[in-house]
């Protein structure tokens, strides 16, 4: 007999956990796929990469590593499976309500389909961005900031992001710049002040890096304006934090509606433009995105599930094989 679930939840960052805890607590027969087409992300997203967190209600401080963890462990009181298969393609069953979803490994059935699929850095693009890559171009602090210490680093970005990604490298390199290209950088209140007590970090604002130079690592930028008399840059390292792409190519295929970003489209209910199909989280188009907001969608996109499930008859048909709710 073939196993059908009721809901499968793809993307295993926060928000797939999240979903996940309550998927089991409404008794639904979930699978957490932990990886797609995009993303090489650890068990908890995104968040893991993360040195401190301190705006999830409940928690005053933990690392991102911790706060994954736990939710983790809150999904597996529920005996949620959760599998690290990279999601392949998601195809509704021709003609019924019933989902296929296929990983590099294996085959699956669902009722419904939960994409917490998250988003991915979105690179930079100036010249030599992609010559230097991983040779003093970075995406990630916590995972590279270690390596330049004593050493000058550069922050591409003005978001809250950027702010936070500076603080970290502040704590090995000896000098980081914000570059920014607006006039002003816009992190949360809290790291704005943090970000003007460091004598460490610089904010260059209105200015762009033009071009990434070096040997066989990188020794400075291009700037396409003059700063304090000139137009290059010596520094040792350049990280990108200019915003994410979302992982939506297969809620695409599968029909599911996007915005010009993107990004899945839900309403208050999480519910997509296909019947059974839900989303939240990075991936979605809520204008405001952090780990609450999204958990907090995706437990809405659990409820609907299985508010869907039970206000519908959702019949599965499989090698020549009937199933119903």
């Amino acid at each position: 007999m073939i196993d059908i679930y009721d809901t499968l939840i793809i993307g295993a960052g926060v928000v797939g956990l999240g979903t996940a805890m309550y998927a089991g607590r409404l008794n639904l027969k979930a699978l957490v796929l932990g990886a797609t087409s995009g993303s090489e992300l650890p068990i908890g997203g995104v968040i893991t990469l993360t040195d401190t967190v301190e705006n999830y209600p409940g928690f005053k401080h933990l690392t991102g590593q911790e706060l994954a963890q736990k939710l983790e462990e809150h999904a597996k009181e529920y005996k949620i499976p959760i599998k690290e298969e990279k999601v392949m393609d998601v195809s509704r069953h021709e003609g019924l309500n019933c989902f296929i979803i296929k990983t590099e490994k294996s085959k699956y059935h669902s009722k419904t389909v939960i994409f917490a699929t998250g988003a991915k850095w979105r690179e930079l693009t100036m010249k030599g961005a992609e010559e230097f890559k991983s040779k003093g171009v970075s995406y990630c602090a916590l995972c590279d900031g270690i390596l330049y210490k004593d050493k000058i680093v550069a922050v591409v970005g003005g978001s809250d992001t950027a702010a936070k990604e500076a603080l970290l490298l502040a704590q090995h390199a000896k000098k980081v710049y914000i570059v920014y290209r607006g006039d002003k950088i816009r992190p949360e209140p809290v790291n704005g002040k943090l970000i003007e007590k460091n004598k460490k970090i610089e904010v260059i604002t209105n200015t762009n890096i033009v071009e990434i130079k070096g040997d066989k690592f990188v020794n400075k930028v291009l700037l396409d304006r003059e700063y304090k008399g000139s137009k290059e840059l010596e520094l040792n390292g350049v990280f990108g934090a200019i915003g994410h792409i979302p992982l939506s190519e297969l809620a695409v295929k599968l029909g599911v509606k996007v915005n010009d970003k993107k990004e899945i489209m839900i309403d208050r209910d999480s519910k997509t433009n296909v019947k059974g199909v839900f989303a939240a989280g990075d991936v979605v188009d809520s204008g405001f995105k952090q780990a609450i907001t999204g958990v907090a969608e995706g437990v809405v996109a659990a409820h609907s599930a299985y508010t869907y499930i039970n206000e519908n008859e959702v019949v599965c048909f499989f090698d020549d094989k009937e199933y119903k709710k």
